[in-house]
């Protein structure tokens, strides 16, 4: 076959230099180069963004190489295609035809193919006596085979930015939850240390993460994290190393506990210092009164700080409100402040007990349900449970199943307040990036 040396296109459609030096490309090649043209075409889908071809193009282009019979291009073959519109879009999955003329031209921009135009702008080949192709008109795909060292690199290119984004990613995603859970155990363990202060600074850390984020950003953001991360763990391993010693001796005492079910004569003594404890403990005494009726429920004393830490809880009152604002408008003196924790005075622990439960009452909590939470949790934590359920609203369907549900893996030793919060915490920062216009 005769190749048809046109360099300009039928009609209106203009010629540029791109489309020249495509063109000298394409014939400067060795006749003897041979390549598989559906590995090139995995190398151009790889690089589609770098070559600026939409996902359409890419298509439309299959279609054209699927009217090449060989598997292989050689650049001493013809290797013109001269297939019609309305085939074009059928190979192409349907598009529409305008659709196919934009990415076609698309193609021919990026130098992927060059178009050879008839003298009235349509598609079709001549042949010779012999029936073999003498001349066609259509789309060249000789810049597949000049071209395809250039899109296999292009292609190893973007296929090491993807595995360094990767790995930045899994480096932050393991930072976040290392951080996390970390603060999360100084908080339950009451150890000493500003972990509200830790967790802003946590904050500030991954406040710059986005979606559209680089694998160069992300590892910065990635080597604050860990390093950061280092620094609570540092902190962490001077308790652990400090409570290793007793471990020895924590043991033997567990052989020494007194194995008799019976009653014995020291049990009362035991029964009475544990009801002086009951007295001393406001939550616990609230219990107890609770069941001496079938309607009583835990009254919530207006308890210190040091009584709340008391009975075990140690999650900071301000990081609750954080977590769950939308009970700040059941607290006296604080309608309609919209669920800002900033007002004039901020609430005590009494005042957060009291509001739980009125929300346990309105959300239809059964006062059997509340008590056995408030047994097996504790006032406090089941209060922080109360005000994550109204904190999610509609997305918990039964309050009351759902409390029992996580009392019973309290029970179990399998449930903590700590992971409710921070995902609710969590879920506020994104709304308010989302406000913000930020991915």
């Amino acid at each position: 076959m005769t190749r048809a040396m046109v360099t300009t296109p039928f009609g209106r459609r203009s010629i540029s230099l791109g489309l020249i030096a495509t063109q000298a490309q394409a014939r400067a090649i060795e006749p003897e180069k041979t390549i598989h043209k559906w590995k090139v075409f995995q190398a151009i889908t790889e690089a589609k963004d770098r070559l600026g071809l939409p996902d359409r193009a890419i298509a439309v282009l299959s279609a054209l190489l699927s009217f090449h019979q060989e598997t292989t291009l050689s650049a001493g073959d013809p290797l013109i295609v001269f297939p019609s519109n309305e085939k074009l879009c059928q190979r192409a999955h349907g598009i529409a035809p305008a659709t196919l003329r934009r990415h076609l031209a698309a193609l021919v921009e990026a130098g992927i193919v060059i178009r050879r135009d008839s003298p009235n702008g349509k598609r079709y080949a001549r042949r010779g006596q012999d029936g073999e192709v003498s001349l066609a008109f259509g789309f060249e795909l000789t810049p597949l085979v000049a071209r395809a060292e250039e899109f296999e690199a292009l292609a190893a290119e973007v296929a090491a930015e993807r595995r360094v984004l990767r790995l930045a990613r899994e480096r932050v995603t393991l930072a976040r939850r290392d951080i996390t859970k970390m603060i999360l155990l100084g908080m339950e363990e009451a150890l000493p240390g500003d972990w509200e202060g830790l967790h802003a600074q946590y904050l500030a850390l991954v406040g710059p993460l986005r979606r559209s984020s680089t694998g160069t950003q992300l590892q910065e953001i990635a080597d604050g994290l860990e390093g950061f991360a280092r620094e609570i763990l540092n902190h962490l391993e001077l308790f652990a190393k400090s409570r290793n010693p007793s471990a020895n001796e924590s043991q033997s005492e567990r052989h020494k506990q007194n194995s008799n079910t019976e009653p014995s004569e020291s049990e009362p003594a035991f029964e009475k210092d544990r009801g002086a404890e009951h007295e001393a403990d406001p939550q616990s005494s609230a219990v107890l009164k609770s069941r001496e009726g079938a309607e009583d429920i835990p009254a919530a004393d207006p308890a210190s700080p040091a009584e709340i830490s008391r009975s075990g809880l140690g999650t900071p009152l301000p990081m609750v409100l954080e977590a769950c604002p939308d009970i700040l408008d059941y607290i006296p003196g604080r309608e309609g402040q919209g669920g800002d924790p900033a007002g004039s005075r901020a609430p005590v622990w009494g005042e957060f007990l009291k509001a739980a439960e009125l929300v346990r009452a309105m959300l239809g909590i059964s006062p059997d349900a509340w008590r056995d939470a408030v047994e097996t949790m504790g006032q406090a934590d089941a209060a922080i449970v109360v005000a994550a359920i109204l904190q999610k609203g509609d997305e918990v369907r039964f309050p009351g199943g759902y409390l029992r549900a996580l009392t019973e893996k309290k029970r179990e030793g399998q449930f903590s307040v700590g992971p409710i919060l921070m995902a609710l915490i969590g879920t506020r920062l994104k709304a308010m990036r989302g406000g913000r216009g930020q991915p």
